[in-house]
């Protein structure tokens, strides 16, 4: 039940995420049988950080939006990823902050066996301020789940 070295789903979507190029990653992830994509993302509501996340996931085929244990699975990447960029309070615009993020979203066992299934990893990075311009900086948050 060891985790495989080359297959460390969160290294790989944080990769991912900052990689200059985001289609040759891909490209090489998929030819591991992982599934992903990546996307952007502003808002100063979190619902909607959640929303195009799941839409992408979707829309990509990482997910099966008729299947609960997968968009769940997903939904708890999500929020674990936003609890990083919010540090702790996953609230947005009911606290004047606004985001402005990329994100990425893998999908593959990061395990040696194949009996372990399906995880899936969210991360995203960008930005987090009040709604004024020049008053963000940096933030990053990556959630991880299994499916």
């Amino acid at each position: 039940m060891a985790l495989s070295n080359d297959n460390r789903i969160g290294r790989h979507a944080i990769l991912l995420l900052l990689s200059e190029d985001s289609v040759g990653q891909l490209k090489k992830l998929e030819q591991s049988n992982w599934k992903g994509c990546t996307g952007k993302v502003g808002s100063m509501e979190a619902h909607k950080v959640v929303a195009a996340i799941e839409t992408a996931a979707k829309k990509n085929g990482i997910i099966q939006s008729n299947v609960y244990r997968e968009s769940h699975a997903l939904y708890h990447a999500i929020i674990e990823a936003l609890h990083g960029v919010t540090r702790g309070q996953v609230q947005l615009g009911s606290v004047l902050r606004t985001v402005g993020l990329s994100f990425a979203i893998l999908r593959g066992n990061p395990y040696d066996s194949e009996l372990e299934g399906d995880w899936i990893a969210v991360s995203l990075y960008g930005t987090i301020g009040a709604p004024v311009k020049g008053s963000e900086h940096e933030t990053i948050g990556l959630g991880i789940n299994h499916i």
